[in-house]
Order: structure tokens, then sequence, then C-alpha cells
């Protein structure tokens, strides 16, 4: 399993995107090598286990996240494509699907009745999926 992406550095934080890119651009700066829907997955999950999970909130006031908070820091900080994400997303509604769950894959992460391993078998089901289908 990929390794959760450490914190962005404050470089990372205070560039804009668009800065970072030129930066880059010019071979100033490094940025991730973006992830494929399988290793998103597995990055997303990594994600959760560091800093906690919770539900309702795609960040909590303590630093946990939902899977869509996970996703959302992996993408900002260009671990995943918007594309590939959403490839991940497609994915994980496919999983629910097929176990009789039809609701977006965050309105299943907040149920009341939610918990962490239930959350963490979706998104390795998910993972597998993906990578049998070469993502």
């Amino acid at each position: 399993m990929p390794a959760s992406p450490q914190a962005p550095s404050w470089h990372h934080r205070l560039l804009p995107k668009s800065v970072r890119e030129a930066m880059a651009g010019l071979g100033w700066w490094q940025n991730p090598v973006p992830q494929k829907p399988s290793q998103h997955l597995e990055q997303t999950l990594a994600v959760i286990r560091r800093y906690g999970w919770c539900q309702s909130l795609d960040f909590s006031p303590t630093g946990r996240v939902c899977i869509r908070g996970a996703q959302g820091v992996l993408e900002k900080t260009g671990h995943v494509t918007p594309t590939s994400r959403e490839r991940a997303v497609a994915y994980m509604q496919q999983i629910l699907t097929e176990d009789g769950v039809h609701m977006q894959f965050f309105a299943f992460n907040d149920l009341p009745d939610q918990d962490l391993p239930t959350i963490e078998n979706l998104l390795v089901k998910a993972a597998y999926r993906a990578r049998a289908n070469g993502e």
C-alpha cells in the first residue's frame, strides 16, 4: 500500500498551484507523481488511518478526515488528478451498488451506524477492482 503523504511543507501550502506548476516547468519545484485510481484508493485509506476517520465533515476540528476529505487532501497536494479521483469514486460506487447500497459514498460514510472497518473494506474492495481493471 502506498504510504500516506506527509503533511505538505509550508512552501507547498503558501504557494498557489499555478505558481508551483510554473516553478515545476522551470525545474525549481518537484510536484508529487499523481496516482492511478487503485493507488489513490489505497492512499486514501492510508490517510484515514494516519489522521483518523470522521463522519459528517470532510475535516473534523481535531484533524480527522472522511473519505471525501482524504481524497481532497490528496488532490490538493497533487497526489491525484481530478480525472483519476473521479474514476476512484466510480469504483467505490460500483462496490456499493453491488452490495445493495444505492447512495453516494459520502452519504454512506455518514450513516449513523457506520464504522471504520466497513469504510476500510469499501476502499480495499474498490482498490482491488480498479487494479483488476488495469487502473
